[in-house]
């Protein structure tokens, strides 16, 4: 018994003439009375009733029709999502992100994979001090999204866009961009930042840009949520310094000046790493990322 001998049987338990199945099954009468009765033989069943004039189903023969037309519905669909598998439509992917694109870079990209892939999974993950390069190789990560690039070998890193980074005040603020020199114009201002406690690349940015400058900076509020940050210098509680790119979905109330320090954003992944999934998110990845570097071009112009 195999799985042509069932859809020719559920074909003619449909049709109930053999003329008809045959030729929805493009193949002869008699090669289909013949598959019908191995398959009788095989099972030591009989599932038609037959004369020159009729066909019929035998009781045994509609409890295997209604079984197998769930079965053979059910294999389509198993062999539906195989495919999708196979073509990178279906699966899913855990991706780790630094929170400085977690307001503005990562929704929209995101949003695209929704959009394109509707049937891929994420799983998110933030990682803090942790190595992403280690995560990838145990392969408890499938594409890392990180300010700094990777330097192992057996890993893809490329660029995905870069942008300056801003200095973020009220919009009642004195400073603009026509009347902004740099940093020191507001070193005795409160700040509200990243903890600069923290081991990452990005804050360790932020660390050395304050050192290019000479001074501490005051800060009056810690946070890692970049919505956060920027409702906070909407209420007049300080001022910030974060990517540009959050220019694109700020609120109302704060004014962006631009830095000549800047900041990249990198994605990588393994290089031996067949996954289409992957791959299809990938190329989504860096059409997202293209818009971005283009959004950055205009701002900063």
């Amino acid at each position: 018994m195999d799985l042509e001998q069932i859809r020719s049987f559920l074909t003619l338990a449909q049709e109930l003439h053999f003329w008809n199945a045959s030729e929805k099954l493009f193949i002869t009468q008699s090669a289909l009375s013949r598959q019908i009765k191995g398959l009788e033989q095989d099972l030591g069943i009989q599932l038609f009733e037959r004369n020159n004039r009729n066909v019929k189903l035998t009781k045994a023969g509609t409890f295997l029709q209604e079984q197998w037309t769930r079965l053979s519905e059910e294999i389509d669909r198993v062999h539906r999502q195989a495919k999708n598998i196979h073509e990178g439509t279906f699966g899913l992917l855990r991706v780790a992100y630094p929170g400085s694109i977690a307001f503005g870079f990562l929704p929209t990209f995101i949003t695209a994979i929704a959009n394109e892939l509707p049937d891929v999974k994420l799983e998110l993950v933030e990682p803090t001090d942790v190595s992403f390069e280690q995560l990838l190789l145990n392969y408890q990560l499938d594409l890392a999204l990180r300010r700094d690039p990777a330097e192992n070998p057996a890993l893809h890193s490329v660029v995905l866009y870069s942008e300056h980074f801003a200095l973020i005040v009220p919009e009642t603020h004195p400073l603009r961009a026509d009347n902004f020199k740099d940093l020191t114009q507001v070193k005795d201002e409160r700040f509200i930042l990243s903890g600069l406690h923290h081991k990452t690349y990005y804050v360790s940015c932020l660390r050395e840009l304050f050192r290019t400058y000479g001074f501490k900076p005051n800060v009056h509020i810690e946070s890692d949520f970049g919505g956060m940050i920027l409702s906070l210098v909407a209420k007049g509680l300080g001022i910030s310094i974060m990517p540009s790119s959050y220019a694109s979905n700020a609120p109302a109330g704060v004014r962006f000046i631009n830095l000549p320090n800047r900041t990249n954003l990198y994605a990588a992944w393994r290089k031996d790493d067949n996954n289409t999934v992957l791959k299809n998110v990938t190329t989504i990845l860096q059409t997202v990322a293209e818009g971005f570097q283009s959004f950055s071009k205009d701002y900063n112009a």
